[in-house]
């Protein structure tokens, strides 16, 4: 039986991929083999030695600390993509609202008092001051093309706006999945200073801390409405502050709110609602649970944060499951080990990512608790599972 724990509510549509006669899914286990989680910060958790995966419902890991987790030899897995058209429709809403002034345009009609027909009156007079502009013909650059940032440069394609992306790290997937018409940007100064609206989706990472800031903001055109619904700190909100005082930025429009943003009239601040539709947390636990699932019970990796993608077929007696430091020698030492004891590989895959290696082994013959040992002895391994 597989124990996992949830430290925030997790979607029941996820949950029923975990069938019952196999885990006991409860928030109060505190020796689980896996840990499924959204918001919960896991930096200070307790975590138990028995412990083999994270499963985070959603596709950041800020709240999750990778390496130290990466030390103990657990996987940590995400969602990417499950919430891609959750926050793709919420950009292109944003993208409205800031062309469109709709933000401040709400907050004159609830400021007007009096009769309907002096409130028509008003409205009559104090219109001209809202008008805005419209999409098509606009350009909008994209930086982050991954699940989310490909979808919204195919729909600003399809509202007829020209399209601009930057992402040295973008892969052949998601190139397959992109507008022909989508303009490969060199580099992000071209990107800025060639379009009307900015979006990002991209990582918190020391590279995108304050993308946005004083440098960056004097190379883009007058009047630019930049969008951040990707993470808080990716935009430097004194730089953004003082160039919507300039007319440099002509909104700005973004999923996480401070006093220094929520009063000024040229933003609009919400409360963290691009993954938060109903849709989007049910694909997002649907899609760890079963990653979290064909883990434990297969050996198999399907994005992961911190290890590769590793998918194997069964085809032996049984399975052998090796998270390890990417050193030097490792299949020497472990097909050494395997040798020693008469354990044949009849399949076996390995791969790294960074400083992180994994191998998934089908053998002909029973392993003997010894061997295990020996393999979870060689330096460097860090998990051993026999499946």
């Amino acid at each position: 039986m597989y124990k996992i724990q949830t430290l925030n509510a997790i979607s029941p549509k996820g949950l029923n991929r975990l069938p019952t006669e196999r885990y006991a899914v409860s928030d109060n286990q505190p020796d689980a083999d896996a840990i499924l989680l959204r918001s919960y910060k896991l930096h200070d958790y307790p975590f138990s030695e028995q412990l083999l995966a994270v499963g985070r419902a959603g596709s950041g890991t800020n709240n999750v600390p990778v390496q130290k987790l990466s030390e103990r030899g657990v996987v940590v897995f995400n969602a990417p993509g499950a919430n891609a058209n959750a926050v793709k429709e919420l950009v292109i809403a944003g993208m409205l609202m800031g062309c469109r002034n709709i933000g401040p345009a709400m907050d004159f009609v609830r400021s007007l008092q009096g009769s309907d027909a002096e409130m028509s009156v008003a409205v009559e007079a104090g219109k001209k001051q809202f008008g805005g502009f419209e999409l098509p013909g606009r350009t909008l650059g994209v930086i982050g093309l991954g699940a989310i940032g490909v979808k919204i440069a195919n729909a600003a394609r399809s509202l007829g706006m020209n399209v601009i992306g930057y992402d040295p790290t973008i892969t052949i997937e998601r190139a397959w999945q992109l507008d022909s018409d989508v303009e490969a940007a060199p580099n992000i100064d071209t990107l800025l200073a060639q379009s009307d609206f900015i979006t990002f989706h991209v990582p918190l990472i020391d590279s995108t801390r304050n993308l946005i800031n004083a440098n960056s903001l004097s190379k883009l055109k007058d009047g630019v409405v930049l969008l951040n619904f990707a993470r808080d700190g990716i935009v430097d909100e004194g730089a953004v502050l003082a160039g919507l005082e300039s007319g440099k930025v002509y909104a700005y429009v973004c999923d996480f709110p401070s006093n220094a943003l929520r009063t000024n009239p040229r933003v609009i601040t919400l409360p963290h609602l691009g993954a938060s539709t109903r849709e989007a947390e049910e694909n997002c636990a649907i899609m760890v649970a079963e990653q979290i699932r064909d883990y434990l019970e297969n050996g198999n990796i399907t994005n992961s944060v911190n290890l590769p993608n590793v998918k194997l077929p069964r085809t032996g007696l049984a399975r052998i499951s090796l998270v390890n430091q990417n050193n030097p020698d490792m299949l020497g030492k472990i097909s050494h080990v395997l040798g020693n004891a008469s354990v044949n590989i009849a399949h076996m895959m390995n791969d790294s990512k960074g400083n992180m290696a994994y191998t998934l082994m089908d053998v002909d013959s029973a392993v003997g608790a010894d061997t295990l040992v020996a393999l979870a002895s060689i330096p460097g391994v860090l998990k051993v599972r026999l499946l």
